[in-house]
């Protein structure tokens, strides 16, 4: 059976919440509900939050789809407790839906996932960002990410890489945990925090601070900012990669002509180029 194309913002997910609410046992507020491509969240009557996603079986993989429970293992990190989850397979499309129920976020998030506006967060936050993301990244895991739900492997990478920059070594060679799906819509403000674990696992060095980067680059000074708190990382030869296979997405063959990003992503990856070519 082909795998329905679907957008959860559009598509009627009462049925889904109600059963939601009697795996967890208690009421979802309807009015707190937020709907995102492949996820729909809202808060609980008992002050906690509940996150459903529908995904496909095809990306659920290996490692399963058990990525908020399973980060719960994580420490020194900023990010909401997990509590319990559900699963189930949907009765009529090869897809499967997963409940986590979280503690509340401490804040809101920062922003969309590609941010037009600078939201002016305080050094605190940056210190904090970069204690969590080092503190991830020395955590043992057996996960791969799966940045889009799509398995990140060296074959994936190259693919991404060459279709835009056909004349780059993209070897990698460092692998570290990353959130995977790490964005201005996934971290909150103004207290740091990361959620949405649903992909993390390892990944080449780099991904997450190249992806908050790309998620910036409306915002020249913000992603300066990023470049310059994750400079060891993203200076790193994996982390040039990375800036290329986000770069590459950007302007890649599906590239978006009023992406306010082009400009500034041509403009480092062209850089980014020359730097791995004299390395």
């Amino acid at each position: 059976m082909t795998l329905r194309s679907v957008d959860l913002r559009k598509e009627p997910v009462e049925a889904v919440l109600e059963r939601v609410e009697r795996s967890v046992g208690t009421k979802l507020n309807r009015e707190s509900v937020v709907r995102k491509r492949r996820s729909v969240g809202a808060r609980t009557g008992r002050e906690t939050w509940v996150r459903v996603e529908r995904r496909g079986l095809d990306r659920v993989g290996v490692q399963g789809a058990d990525g908020t429970a399973s980060a719960e293992a994580l420490s020194g990190i900023a990010k909401p407790r997990w509590f319990a989850g559900v699963a189930w397979r949907d009765e009529l499309e090869p897809v499967m839906w997963r409940a986590d129920e979280t503690e509340l976020l401490p804040g809101v998030p920062a922003g969309s996932a590609v941010i037009t506006r600078d939201p002016r967060l305080p050094d605190r936050w940056w210190a904090d960002m970069n204690i969590s993301l080092d503190a991830l990244a020395a955590q043992p895991t057996n996960r791969i990410a799966s940045p889009d739900t799509e398995t990140i492997t060296q074959e994936l990478v190259t693919a991404t890489i060459r279709a835009v920059f056909p004349d780059v070594d993209t070897t990698l060679g460092e692998w570290r945990p990353a959130h995977a799906d790490f964005n201005w819509a996934n971290i909150t403000a103004p207290a740091f925090c990361m959620f949405d674990w649903e992909d993390w696992g390892m990944a080449p060095r780099g991904l997450d601070a190249a992806s908050l980067w790309g998620a910036s680059l409306a915002v020249p000074a913000l992603a300066d900012r990023v470049l310059r708190e994750r400079r060891a990382d993203l200076e790193s030869r994996d982390g040039r990669l990375m800036t290329l296979y986000v770069a590459a997405k950007i302007l890649g063959p599906h590239a978006d002509p009023d992406d306010p990003r082009l400009g500034a992503a041509r403009e480092t990856a062209q850089r980014v180029v020359e730097d791995l070519q004299s390395l």
